[in-house]
């Protein structure tokens, strides 16, 4: 695709590889080390490489085919899966990731299978549900006989740790009582098995908070980030925290302008539903001028998400494939010129799969 074709996502690697090693140091003070997750972008491996090249431990996804695509590219680094493999992808996780998250007894069991037929030692880490709801041993006595199962009967597994998620479904914070359990589970399980495990994981981009605080368990030891990376957002405007130091626009979208003309605000004529099966309402405000510029939902997903870079352009709304924009404050803007936009994860997700989009590295 042509470096001048629109609509682009510009990626400042510049700025991404500022954020990992900012982070970077922030966790080694507090000796985690990171897994990069790069689900976030899809798993392209251009931006995916700056991970490695930064030095995380691992680079994680919860996609398998965004892993093989980063091993393809020549990282070197070990991967991780971090969604609880699918039985029926047994024999690719451990032909493409290193180590995996897991739950499931049964799927380690195939695992374990998979990876003596294919001649490889796959570390796993037993994952506890500590009240998020989502993935994970809720019965610590099952994962308990889980992990000896791993440890003495799955020759082919090592059981490497133990994790866990929060702030995902349930939205439970990572407070120390809470990472504390996990601890109190590894303990646990290390004492029954006669040795301390390499990983204790305690959770993702959410658990630097805790970190942050100074109230991080010292056993935790690892976490997998993405979002705290790559866009630095969430800890900053939902938390309440100073990450001024980490860079908030690693990415940028820009479009090119259609068509600029001063119209109605309120659509004319019998409102139906739209093409998206809505019925939306509308403010009349008179007479103002728009701009239309070339993309649309299909590109970035919900118009809700979407804001412009200059403070005096309001995104009005869109469809599939056009994005309508009141410019009614902004000085001269013509056709064939082009707007930033900022990128949160939702719009992020969307852009970097899209072939549509052309993505520009810096």
């Amino acid at each position: 695709m042509a470096a001048d074709r629109n609509p682009k996502l510009i990626v400042d690697l510049n700025k991404l590889r500022n954020n990992i090693e900012k982070v970077q140091h922030l966790c080694q003070d507090a000796g985690v080390e990171i897994a990069g997750v790069i689900k976030g972008f899809t798993g392209l491996p251009e931006v995916a490489a700056q991970f490695e090249r930064c030095g995380c431990r691992f680079i994680a996804s919860s996609r398998i085919e965004q892993l093989e695509a980063v091993k393809e590219h020549g990282i070197q680094t070990p991967l991780m899966m971090i969604r609880i493999p699918m039985l029926s992808e047994a024999a690719e996780i451990v032909r493409v990731a290193d180590i995996s998250l897991n739950s499931s007894v049964e799927v380690l069991k195939e695992l374990n299978k998979q990876a003596g037929l294919q001649d490889k030692k796959h570390q796993v880490i037993l994952m506890a549900d500590l009240g998020d709801l989502r993935e994970g041993f809720w019965d610590k006595e099952e994962m308990l006989e889980a992990a000896l199962m791993v440890e003495n009967d799955l020759h082919n597994l090592e059981l490497a740790g133990v994790g866990t998620n929060v702030g995902c479904y349930g939205a439970i914070a990572p407070t120390p009582d809470k990472l504390n359990e996990l601890v109190a589970i590894a303990e646990m399980i290390e004492e029954k098995i006669g040795r301390e495990l390499e990983f204790i994981s305690g959770g993702a981009t959410s658990s630097l908070t805790t970190m942050i605080d100074g109230e991080l368990p010292s056993r935790i030891n690892m976490l997998r980030i993405g979002e705290g990376i790559i866009l630095a957002i969430d800890l900053q405007e939902y938390w309440g925290y100073d990450m001024s130091y980490l860079y908030k626009d690693v990415f940028t979208l820009r479009a090119e302008v259609l068509e600029v003309r001063d119209k109605p605000t309120h659509p004319v004529g019998k409102i139906m539903i739209d093409c998206f099966g809505k019925t939306p309402t509308y403010e009349d405000r008179g007479i103002r001028r728009r701009a239309l510029v070339g993309i649309g939902r299909e590109d970035y997903g919900a118009t809700e998400d979407l804001t412009a870079k200059d403070e005096n352009i309001m995104v009005i709304g869109a469809s599939s494939d056009h994005t309508i924009l009141d410019v009614e404050d902004v000085g001269d803007i013509r056709v064939g010129d082009t707007v930033d936009f900022k990128v949160c994860y939702a719009n992020l997700v969307y852009l970097t799969s899209s072939d549509n989009i052309n993505k520009i590295y810096i």
